[in-house]
């Protein structure tokens, strides 16, 4: 079981000519491990502020953010560089893969960085595609690729140093409803085996395929939501 991830009293406040924003506003929860939950809320709400918090792209005005025994929000910029690479996981919108590399290079890419061995890179890499589907696929370049597999190779490459915590920005936003599916089928899977998986959507459709939904509305968390039925 993965560490919990928690957030105290996280607030951050922008300020620019007109005085101060504030994005997001006293913050507080603990994200379950072993499940995935939907940060939601219309644009201008702090979906994406707090996304950024929690993975350490960005430091609070004030509050904490907390993976374990590691307060996250206090680490130096290169410790949490190092935390990014081995202990957090991201998937994107639009994919982020490398356009020059095929997709068994994009997966294996992380644990390069990380100093794994390239036979040991190529195996897992392998294991992850095979994983999702995409064992035929390995030596095909991102363009010839469909939205959903380039996404489903978004998400094993996440999950090539095995984090703790998965980040989902807006994962389905630019997939069809199948597609869309398949990858938080792909999500939840990843949850199943003990992290914390933590996306970001406007996608409706995404209710009630999720263990629970936060939503957050001028900076504010309004309510949590556990659906009652969750499909398989």
């Amino acid at each position: 079981m993965s560490e919990r991830l928690e957030a105290r009293q996280l607030r951050k406040v922008y300020r620019d000519p007109g005085g101060e924003v504030v994005a997001l506003a006293d913050f507080s929860y603990t994200f379950p491990a072993g499940a995935v939950t939907a940060i939601m809320g219309p644009s201008g709400s702090g979906k994406t502020t707090l996304l950024n918090l929690l993975a350490g792209l960005d430091t609070p005005s004030a509050g904490a953010v907390r993976l374990g025994d590691a307060t996250v929000s206090t680490l130096s910029e290169r410790e949490r560089a190092e935390l990014r690479l081995r202990r957090f996981g991201f998937v994107f919108q639009s994919y982020n893969l490398i356009a020059v590399q095929n997709a068994l290079q994009n997966v294996a890419f992380p644990m390069g960085l990380a100093g794994v061995g390239s036979a040991q890179r190529k195996q897992k890499a392998l294991e992850l595609l095979g994983r999702f589907g995409l064992e035929t696929r390995a030596s095909h370049l991102p363009h010839k690729l469909s939205g959903g597999e380039r996404q489903r190779v978004s998400v094993a490459r996440a999950l090539a140093n095995d984090p703790d915590v998965l980040f989902a920005d807006e994962p389905t936003g630019n997939l069809d409803s199948k597609s869309g599916r398949v990858v938080v089928a792909a999500l939840r899977q990843a949850a199943t085996e003990g992290r914390t998986v933590i996306l970001v959507t406007h996608d409706l459709r995404l209710v009630d395929e999720v263990d629970r939904v936060l939503e957050l509305a001028d900076g504010l968390l309004q309510r949590e939501r556990v659906p009652a039925t969750v499909s398989s």
